[in-house]
């Protein structure tokens, strides 16, 4: 089996070794959760964003300044982005901190209506690592609610932001956070006659973009893997389109199989152990799974129909698809190794003219979300996996390709509006309100988001 190399930059992608030497207190108590009053409940009904208080990180030298506060500026995006937290300007506040092993002036953050405050503050250590603190506090009730401590080297200090914001997210929300982690997409560059398209990976907000192919072929339906640091990709070369895995911490790709016909849509299976795919048959389409170790494949659907974007259940025993057997694209949802299939996607609002597609089951398995077309708009939407509770996020032209955040609670997708320009990306809650561009370097279209880094 053909494996090849394309050399990357060394990425941290294990905690262990990023936050060596990370302790839980950082100094202090922590009072009991049952104490804390400030908590954001998260519900799909209106939620009025938590005013939080994040002031620069206090510098352990003036060295450490850019630093400092890059680190409070990366946290106040993140925890803006969500559309839960309302970061107060730092114009407005009071106190300045300058020493966080003291317990704050509350009244100073009362008075400019903060409910929660993150201070912090990061050094330089005499081995040349970077240790950063933080402490996040209920203002009300003059209590901290969490604080730790984290050694790394300076150059991913990025990557400390966004796993504070994750504990301030998940102490505050309930849900776990979504910050660490990432996006690998289709980067598309040049003309719209001549596009170039370069599978890319970014952090969650848009930044430390690296290319993983070169251009040379064309590239599609890049998916993460729920296990490793894997994804799974289709390219056009020369011939036939082919699966490709592809390592991202060693550059490696592998075929994942040579496939009579067209092949499309892969995509792992919750244990990382599978690839899911459609392969094209003369007029028609069905789904196979592939075993990674093994290579054995076994056909799933046997339909004269186009069955095809299937995605597993986060427990891995059932699948939802796409399919045109009821004469339009629908939503269907079956057991993982096979059998009858049920369609859950019913359009109300156009009388049955509306189609589905590309669905993805949601981490949590509370929802499947989707593509709708109909009435000349592209729809991203969620339903529930029985098809009921249908709600549409975002309609306009062209919406495509959702992709669920690590905590089920954010979706991302690409929406190109068309004429000369091209895709970009976007995200949006599950409850429709908080939608948000996602800055990347050119057009981008096909995003996969990663599972929470470990």
């Amino acid at each position: 089996m053909p494996v090849t190399s394309f050399s990357l930059p060394p990425l941290p992608l294990s905690r262990r070794h990023l936050l060596i030497g990370a302790a839980g207190s950082a100094g202090l108590l922590l009072p009991s959760l049952a104490s804390a009053q400030t908590k954001l409940q998260v519900t799909e009904g209106n939620v009025a964003p938590l005013p939080i208080a994040i002031p620069n990180f206090v510098p352990g030298s003036p060295a450490d300044g850019e630093v400092s506060a890059g680190v409070a500026q990366v946290i106040t995006n993140n925890l803006r982005r969500s559309g839960l937290f309302a970061p107060i300007d730092q114009a407005a506040f009071i106190e300045k901190i300058t020493n966080i092993d003291a317990a704050p002036q509350f009244q100073s953050w009362k008075t400019i209506n903060a409910q929660a405050l993150v201070t912090g503050r990061t050094t330089r250590q005499s081995d040349g690592r970077l240790k950063a603190e933080f402490r996040l506090w209920d203002v009300a009730a003059g209590q901290q609610l969490a604080g730790q401590q984290y050694y790394t080297s300076p150059e991913y200090w990025r990557r400390i932001a966004h796993i504070i914001s994750d504990q301030i997210y998940a102490r505050l929300t309930g849900d776990k956070g979504y910050f660490d982690s990432r996006v690998v997409f289709v980067d598309e560059s040049g003309s719209k006659e001549r596009r170039v398209k370069r599978l890319a990976l970014m952090d969650q907000d848009g930044a430390n973009v690296r290319y993983l192919t070169r251009g040379a072929d064309l590239v599609l339906t890049p998916r993460f893997s729920p296990s490793t640091q894997e994804i799974t990709y289709m390219e056009f070369g020369q011939g036939d389109p082919r699966v490709y895995l592809f390592n991202i911490e060693t550059g490696q790709r592998e075929i994942v199989g040579n496939f009579p016909g067209m092949s499309f849509s892969p995509r792992f299976s919750p244990d990382g152990q599978r690839v899911i795919m459609s392969l094209q048959q003369g007029g028609n389409s069905n789904l196979f799974v592939m075993d990674l170790r093994s290579k054995s494949t076994t056909r799933l659907t046997d339909t004269p129909a186009i069955d095809t974007s299937p995605s597993y259940s986060p427990d891995g025993t059932r699948i939802c698809f796409e399919s045109d057997r009821g004469g339009k694209p629908q939503i269907y949802v079956m057991p993982a190794t096979g059998g009858p299939a049920q369609r859950i996607s019913f359009d109300k609002e156009e009388g049955g003219a509306g189609s589905y597609s590309t669905p993805v089951w949601s981490p949590r398995g509370d929802y499947i979300a989707f593509t709708k077309q109909g009435g000349g708009q592209f729809s991203i939407g969620i339903m529930m996996p029985d098809g009921s509770g249908e709600r549409i996020l975002t309609s306009g032209f062209h919406n495509e390709g959702p992709t669920f955040a690590p905590n089920g609670r954010v979706l991302m997708f690409f929406r190109d509006p068309g004429g000369n320009s091209g895709p970009s990306l976007f995200t949006v809650d599950i409850s429709g309100r908080n939608e948000q561009r996602v800055p990347t370097p050119g057009f981008a279209s096909d995003p996969a988001w990663s599972p929470l880094l470990s």
